[in-house]
């Protein structure tokens, strides 16, 4: 592996990290977490929740607040399927 490759893996492990963390400090606050993903089509996002649940929603302004519809909530399948794309599982 060379010094490239170390520095993005070690890069890549680190950000990881911090994104677990706030996922963490999310759920023991009762919040949900925000999961974007390349793979949505724009305007889409996953909420999962401290119980387990993935929502994918829309997410759209109205002036400077954010609001969110619900399109679905994803089975467990494709829930495990997301965390595991996003080294969340």
């Amino acid at each position: 592996m060379s010094t490239i490759d170390l520095e993005v893996a070690t890069k890549n492990e680190r950000y990881l990290f911090t994104i677990k963390e706030l996922r963490k400090k999310n759920f023991n606050k009762n919040l949900p977490f925000l999961i974007l993903s390349d793979k949505l089509p724009d305007g889409q996002v996953y909420r999962e929740y401290p119980d387990g649940r993935i929502e994918l929603q829309e997410v759209f302004s109205i002036g400077s607040k954010y609001n969110y519809n619900l399109i679905r909530v994803l089975s467990a399948f494709e829930a495990n399927k997301v965390l595991e794309e996003n080294g969340l599982f």
